[in-house]
């Protein structure tokens, strides 16, 4: 098995998804790789003031439009109809962050009413020796970094941007998915394509303010393996507090019910349930979560604790 690494520059970075891009590395399943980050806006530095920094250039649009991301890798073997395992073994993050709220036309601004004047600004510094990060206004927040994107295009033509989730990852915003985690993504293409990028050093359930606590990465390891015995029709996870299923639909509820459709599969798989027995149990010891309400399409993960059935 081989380890890689890939670090952000011209030819590694992109800010879209699409089936016809360039592999920039192709690996067998088993490998792992390390990859550098930058934050989701192609930061390269702290931002002095807000909206002004050194950005990563040149840029292309449409294809640098969305969050960098790092990739694309194919996978030996990976088609579609298997399954990606991706085994989450570290997340570094970088020693600079950022987050903002309001003051942009973004729907949850404008239904908190809080579009009008400036946005508001914090600059982090991250101290990764202690997880504790500190905004220049003095907030200490306990960091617990993932990464937002982590998926592979779908079998469509054309370029497709880096803003939703989708049934073969992309941005998921799945704040679970920390180190020690293992996600399981449903192959769209041959190869998969896999991409990674939009640290996040901490973000609640829903990521309300609209961007989390956005931070590049120093070192994102990451170990692939394909599975042919695993079909999946949307994204699941098995982190060190439970299992996961995922739901993405522009209407909350539809997202909720996609969820919930992912556990009960699970639970039938786990111990071999009937459905409505699965879902009487889960009635006692699943627990839904907002992912995320603020990437157009909403994402709600099911939660099956270790342990909670014995």
């Amino acid at each position: 098995m081989a380890h890689y690494s890939i670090y952000p520059e011209r030819s590694t970075l992109h800010g879209s998804f699409s089936k016809d891009f360039e592999p920039v590395l192709t690996i067998d399943s088993g490998d792992s790789i390390c990859f550098t980050t930058l934050d989701a806006g192609w930061g390269l530095e702290p931002f002095t003031a807000p909206g002004i920094r050194k950005r990563f250039e040149p840029r292309e649009r449409p294809k640098d439009g969305g969050h960098a991301l790092c990739g694309p890798v194919f996978i030996r073997g990976a088609e579609p109809g298997m399954t990606l395992e991706i085994k989450i073994n570290e997340i570094l993050p970088g020693s600079w962050g950022w987050n903002s709220a309001g003051g942009f036309p973004h729907p949850v601004n404008i239904s908190l009413g809080l579009v009008d004047g400036e946005e508001y600004h914090l600059n982090w510094k991250l101290d990764r020796d202690v997880m504790i990060g500190t905004s220049d206004k003095g907030h200490k927040v306990t960091l617990r970094p993932f990464m937002g994107i982590m998926g592979m295009p779908p079998d469509e033509p054309g370029i497709h941007p880096t803003a939703p989730p989708r049934c073969c990852g992309g941005n998921l915003d799945c704040k679970e998915l920390t180190a020690g985690s293992t996600l399981y993504l449903p192959i769209a293409v041959s190869g998969g394509l896999f991409s990674v990028g939009d640290g996040h050093a901490v973000q609640g359930d829903g990521e309300v303010g609209v961007p989390a606590l956005e931070c590049p990465m120093d070192a994102v390891h990451l170990e692939f393996r394909v599975r042919e015995d695993m079909k999946l029709a949307m994204p699941r996870a098995k982190t060190p507090n439970g299992w996961i299923t995922m739901g993405f639909h522009e209407d909350l509820n539809e997202a909720t019910i996609i969820a919930l459709n992912g556990m009960l599969d699970l639970m039938c798989d786990l111990y071999g349930f009937e459905r409505k027995e699965a879902l009487a149990l889960s009635s006692l010891v699943v627990d839904l979560r907002i992912t995320q309400i603020v990437n157009g399409i909403r994402g709600v993960h099911a939660v099956l604790p270790h342990g909670a059935i014995k």
